[in-house]
């Protein structure tokens, strides 16, 4: 048929920058076997591009658009309405207008068709964009079709799809659009089939959805559908709608609504037969594309008409293992409060530092804990440590457990499952052990900083990839170990028996407020030290509120105190700058290399404190911990056997107190030695650089290590390997992780199974105790934060980065946590009330209303309606 159109049948997956998404799944569906799908064609990008060069000023409209952020809905509006309209306003030119209808001709030019957009940024398997552009229905005649095929252009530019490409990061110029021409078909019933659960994401289920006529009523929400799950080749669940109306075609052309009969109204769309035959056509076009489909289909006298086909581009990914066995799996993300994607080299290394095999999926590390459910006694021992810790992962295990058959069971032999750190109850209770282990580590990341300077090339990934082993060591040590789960242990113990003895709970959070060598919740203390240097100076306060770049520590020596407020930032950052957000990927920015995002912190600490403010801090919560201490102590002395229950919490307090700051410190080990290994990498990316290997240093991101080391080695790098990591890691982004995830692609979050909450309430996990009210402030990155003393900071999720606005608040929120999740152990020692793991917190509370954080009870009450005044 030429350029300007392509038959169904001439076209493959290939051909996306010809027909567009939907009009390459088109011709794909096309040469599948047993697939029936309405004949038509392609009206191809060239045909667009030749209308657009028709267009006056379009250089000039997208020079504009491509100008507006898509927060700009005013703008999108003008611009995109006036790109439409000129692109309208242009006839089809005369040869390009013969073509399609010759195209017609060769069907049947008398017959009604769909004309539908189809864009080369559409059905992707990163972005959908599905129903970002125009579809007409029951279109007669050529002048017609031609007339829709020119608003099918230019619906490239509905505001819709604008603000979709510019929240994507999708170049106006980029994107190009072909039209589909494809013969009506008049269905008794349509509807759409999932190849996978929408809703669980569950592999195994095919979901179909089913309405009366054509499928524009279900797809706009016209009317509820029917909903059929197929498992196995059985219908293993129904839902009939209540369906008044349908959506059918006009015999003017175009489509009209009609109201079903009241008898027919819940009357099942298809018989369970017809589900399940649809299912298997479902299964027969995943097989050919190679992933789950969303799928619109026509039945029409009892055969199943498949009108589009385009990957689900929502599923959270299932790890690749490559047997056929059952795996459950379990986030690591929401055990290192980290839920954010990580980019591969990011991915290698955390698995090459940690000892335990884990598995990958949608840029996220998943553990597995299949072998650990399988015998009664590892099962008992995992679900034991996880009802304390995370009882959502524990529940959501549990449920999968409760089916049955999903997992086998082993014979109930062999040892129970036991956290690191075994022995610790024999460890003596000596602050001696963690100042060897903390000297210990410091003298090992010295070593590593001298050692690695010499090295480069293949020489220096050798030498990294060799200290991760001794990194490893180190983090597994077994006398480390043993001191973190003596504190542990011994802040359960305390929680556990002075419930049990005195009637109170979660005593521990206020026995351990500002324990000695916890390195993490000392970070936030000493950038109070730093704001101190600063607050005297007016100039130089002046000054930090407009930093904007990174360079602003070589200009602070020439303002009045700029040397000191320099040297202090300066001290900071040597002891605490390898850290960041989301420090546990590599490649995230850290704060030595981002200085201008401690401004804000600083700035924050001088308004809203006085000097002294973190030593003073400390010493309140060490006098706050020992008068708790005295009173427990006191109160235990006056019941039955007390000098002995007494004289044993004595022991305990004064071993959480001596262990539980070391908590921290691992991590803190293990971010400064990656902080080392980045510089190394930086500096090897741009020499990488300078020969022309890689376009830009941080394209080192997306290999994974082993990768980087065969490019250093050969000095070759696969280009179209880093474009694709870009994309999928994009995609990546907009997915949410489960807890817990199942190799049939479930994703499972669990509950907390709690009835004994007031009406209304946000249900958590209690990690610190306390009650505290506040203006809630819901702040997604640290970067916008602008805190009050005395707010409530409500997050997605807390790593040690945060803890710097801790010193600031009275009270913390997180959609994601545990009890002994960084976040929830600095709260602990700031004495802050904190609830984690509050489900969709950041929607459900505004930013600015008044909260009540109950961290004794585990839940948040709004306050109010309307959110306080928030500057």
């Amino acid at each position: 048929m030429g350029g300007y159109v392509l038959d169904f049948q001439e076209i493959d997956g290939t051909q996306v920058a010809v027909v567009g998404g939907k009009g390459a799944h088109l011709g794909e569906l096309s040469r599948i076997d047993g697939i029936r799908v309405p004949a038509g064609f392609c009206v191809t990008t060239d045909a667009f591009q030749r209308v657009m060069t028709e267009v006056p000023s379009m250089d000039a409209l997208l020079d504009r658009l491509s100008r507006v952020t898509a927060d700009d809905r005013t703008a999108i509006h003008t611009l995109s309405s006036g790109v439409r309209r000129a692109i309208e306003g242009i006839p089809i030119p005369d040869d390009l207008a013969v073509v399609i209808t010759g195209a017609l001709s060769h069907l049947d030019d008398h017959a009604a068709y769909a004309v539908r957009s189809s864009a080369t940024a559409e059905d992707l398997p990163t972005a959908s964009f599905a129903g970002q552009q125009d579809t007409y229905l029951n279109i007669i005649g050529p002048t017609a079709i031609l007339q829709h095929v020119s608003r099918c252009f230019a619906s490239l530019f509905t505001e819709r799809a604008v603000s979709y490409r510019l929240r994507n990061g999708f170049d106006h110029r980029k994107v190009s659009m072909a039209v589909v021409v494809q013969q009506m078909v008049f269905p008794e019933a349509s509807g759409i089939l999932f190849t996978a659960d929408p809703v669980t994401g569950n592999r195994k289920v095919t979901t179909v959805e089913a309405s009366f006529g054509l499928g524009e009523a279900l797809v706009s929400g016209m009317v509820n559908a029917d909903v059929y799950k197929v498992r196995d080749g059985v219908v293993v669940s129904r839902t009939i709608a209540t369906k008044q109306l349908a959506i059918q075609a006009a015999s003017s052309g175009g489509t009209r609504e009609t109201t079903v009969a009241p008898e027919r109204q819940e009357q099942p769309a298809l018989t369970a037969r017809q589900v399940v035959r649809l299912a298997a056509l479902g299964r027969r076009i995943e097989s050919h594309f190679g992933r789950p489909q969303d799928i619109e289909w026509c039945l029409v006298d009892d055969d199943f008409h498949i009108v589009q086909s385009r990957p689900v581009t929502t599923l959270f990914p299932i790890p690749e293992i490559g047997d056929q066995e059952n795996h459950v799996y379990v986030s690591v993300g929401h055990q290192q409060m980290m839920t954010d994607p990580m980019k591969p080299l990011g991915l290698s290394v955390w698995q090459l530092t940690t000892p335990r095999r884990m598995a990958e999926a949608g840029g996220r590390l998943f553990v597995d804990v299949t072998q650990g459910l399988a015998s009664a006694a590892s099962r008992a021992s995992l679900l034991g440590v996880l009802e304390k810790s995370d009882p959502r992962i524990r529940d959501a295990l549990q449920s999968v457990l409760d089916r049955g058959d999903f997992i086998q069971s082993l014979p109930n032999e062999g040892p129970a499952w036991a956290p690191p750190g075994a022995g610790s109850s024999a460890l003596e209770t000596d602050p001696a052990i963690v100042t060897r282990l903390i000297d210990s580590s410091q003298a090992s990341i010295a070593a590593v900083k001298r050692d690695i300077q010499a090295r480069q090339g293949s020489a220096l990934l050798d030498f990294i990839l060799e200290d991760i082993q001794e990194m490893r060591r180190i983090q597994v040590d077994p006398q480390s170990m043993q001191v973190i789960m003596a504190g542990i242990e011994a802040n359960w113990w305390l929680n556990d028996q002075l419930h049990a003895w005195l009637g109170e709970k979660n005593v521990a959070d206020t026995l351990t407020q500002s324990v000695p060598n916890n390195v993490t919740s000392e970070m936030g203390l000493a950038l109070l030290d730093v704001a101190d240097v600063i607050r005297p100076h007016r100039d130089m306060v002046a000054f930090l509120q407009d930093v904007e770049d990174d360079g602003f520590l070589d200009e602070l020596p020439g303002l009045t105190g700029g040397r000191e407020a320099r040297d202090a930032i300066q001290a900071w950052l040597d002891r605490y700058g390898m850290r960041g957000a989301g420090e546990i990927d590599i490649t995230r920015p850290r704060w030595s290399e981002r200085p201008a995002s401690l401004v804000p912190l600083i700035l924050g600490n001088i308004r809203n404190f006085a000097a002294g403010a973190g030593k003073r801090r400390f010493e309140e919560g060490r006098q706050l911990a020992w008068k708790k201490e005295q009173e427990i102590l006191e109160r235990l002395r006056g019941l039955p056997d007390g000098a002995r229950k007494a004289e044993e919490t004595g022991r305990m307090i004064e071993r959480v107190r001596t262990f539980a700051g070391y908590r921290e410190y691992p991590k803190y080990h293990m971010i400064s030695r990656y902080f080392v290994y980045k510089q190394a990498l930086m500096e090897e990316a741009g020499r990488l650089v300078q020969d022309r290997i890689l376009r830009e240093e941080e394209d080192i991101f997306f290999l994974r290590f082993e990768e980087l080391q065969d490019v250093v080695r050969t000095r070759r790098l696969d280009e179209q390997l880093i474009r694709e990591r870009k994309d999928a890691f994009r995609s990546f982004q907009a997915l949410t992780p489960p807890r817990v995830l199942t190799s049939e692609g479930e994703g499972l979050t669990g509950s907390y199974r709690r009835d004994d909450l007031p009406a209304g309430a946000l249900v958590g996990l209690p990690v610190s105790a306390g009650t505290v009210e506040g203006r809630a402030r819901v702040i997604l990155d640290m970067a916008d934060a602008d805190i009050e003393a005395g707010d409530i900071l409500v997050t997605t999720f807390t790593d040690p980065s945060w803890t710097p606005l801790f010193v600031a608040i009275t009270g913390l929120v997180t959609e994601v946590g545990g009890l002994m999740t960084h976040g929830a152990v600095i709260a602990r020692e700031y004495g802050l009330a904190a609830v984690v793991g509050v489900d969709h917190a950041t929607r459900r509370i505004r930013d600015g209303q008044r909260i009540r954080v109950h961290g004794t009870e585990g839940y948040v009450e709004i306050l109010s309606r309307e959110p306080d005044r928030v500057d």
